[in-house]
């Protein structure tokens, strides 16, 4: 495996469709001119959590989502002569309401959407996108099951595979290796199993689950367990309120100080979250604000500064959809077979760097971090351990 090292010096889910007549939608309004010119205007339906328990993630990509746009169209809100108006709805994080909203869309003209930051809603989107021939652009959503899903849609940020397969990387040669699977057993925790399995295990990895029911408290036996498993490599992947009582049992057993333990470093609001056991975890990561050294990570930092916000986890995600957006509208003028043609194998710059949307199944490549938490002042930062090249964790 290569990976390139970097030194760093600061500082996360509708089924009855809309029936249209004969064909799909057009672009709301066509401009004078020939066959080239694109319409004067053409709407988008931004869909994702402005409130619900998702609404954190929600705020992030629309944050870089708006900023994006402004840096794709150089502050006119224009791309050759055509404007861009965005609608944005409020999913909640609930699938039923993101179908509602889209179907009001679609039905009024658009054929553009995108978001969101619930896996649940982005795959219902997804069948709304395929049911009705519009573009869709998933955002935060992390499920492997939306890439590839179906022709019209796309993703604008990492999916969970990437997320294990960078894992991997904490060890020089997976095959052959032993990795514990420490989860709760619930769909979330049994997802990440199959997940590891399914990707470490293809590498030749021996994959043992050990999974803790969600109304436990008491830790202590289940870390005494991963300690005799004996594991080359343990992959937390944990949610909720008990991850701290977690953390400590895993850290009072001794096993962050004799075994490499990985798990996923989310937003900002989670850095202090590990307590003692912070300096000790090894984490993977889709990004944080130091990670990536380039001029669009810099301007989307800048722009989100001035308007008020930070960049944290899902920004990325927001930004690249803008760009994505502005591309497909350049070279597709609104036509939705035109844009997905147009999307397909494109590669631009984003906050992380080079991304590519892989054309067969419209996943997107990028770098993937491995990265530790350090104490400074009183609180946790994250610090950049390598960059993981994109070819290397591609699902």
């Amino acid at each position: 495996m290569r990976v390139t090292k970097k030194l760093l010096l600061g500082s996360v889910l509708a089924t009855a469709a809309l029936v249209l007549a004969a064909c799909a939608p057009q672009p709301s309004a066509t401009g004078p001119g020939g066959d080239d010119a694109g319409p004067a205007e053409i709407r988008a339906g931004v869909i994702t959590s402005e409130t619900g328990p998702l609404a954190g993630y929600g705020k992030q990509y629309l944050d870089a989502f708006k900023a994006g746009l402004d840096y794709a169209t150089d502050g006119t809100g224009e791309i050759d002569g055509t404007k861009i108006v965005i609608d944005y709805r409020d999913d909640a994080g609930d699938p039923d309401t993101a179908v509602t909203a889209a179907k009001e869309l679609i039905g009024d003209g658009v054929n553009i959407l995108l978001g969101s930051a619930s896996s649940g809603v982005a795959l219902a989107m997804a069948e709304q996108a395929a049911q009705n021939k519009v573009l869709f652009i998933s955002g935060p959503a992390a499920a492997d099951a939306i890439t590839g899903i179906n022709d019209y849609t796309f993703r604008s940020g990492r999916q969970s595979a990437q997320d294990v397969a960078t894992a991997g990387t904490f060890l020089d040669d997976i095959g052959g290796k032993k990795v514990v699977v420490f989860a709760q057993n619930s769909a979330f925790g049994q997802g990440n199993v199959a997940a590891v399995q399914g990707i470490l295990g293809a590498k030749g990895a021996t994959v043992e689950p050990v999974l803790v029911a969600e109304d436990v408290t008491e830790f202590t036996p289940f870390a005494q367990q991963v300690l005799t498993a004996k594991p080359d490599l343990v992959f937390v992947a944990w949610a909720g309120a008990t991850s701290g009582a977690m953390w400590q049992a895993m850290s009072q057993q001794g096993v962050l100080d004799h075994i490499p333990v990985v798990t996923g470093l989310g937003d900002s609001a989670t850095f202090g979250a590990y307590g003692e056991a912070s300096e000790k975890i090894s984490f993977l990561n889709h990004y944080f604000s130091a990670a990536p050294d380039n001029k669009v990570n810099t301007a989307m930092i800048e722009a989100l500064k001035k308007s008020g916000a930070t960049a944290d986890l899902f920004s990325p995600d927001g930004f690249n959809a803008a760009i994505m957006l502005v591309h497909a509208i350049k070279d597709g003028k609104g036509d939705v077979n035109a844009m997905v043609k147009a999307l397909e194998g494109f590669e631009f710059e984003g906050p992380k760097g080079k991304n590519t949307v892989r054309a067969d199944d419209h996943a997107l490549i990028q770098d993937m971090y491995q990265a530790k938490l350090v104490a400074q002042s009183g609180t946790f930062v994250p610090e950049l351990v390598a960059t993981v090249p994109a070819t290397d964790v591609a699902p």
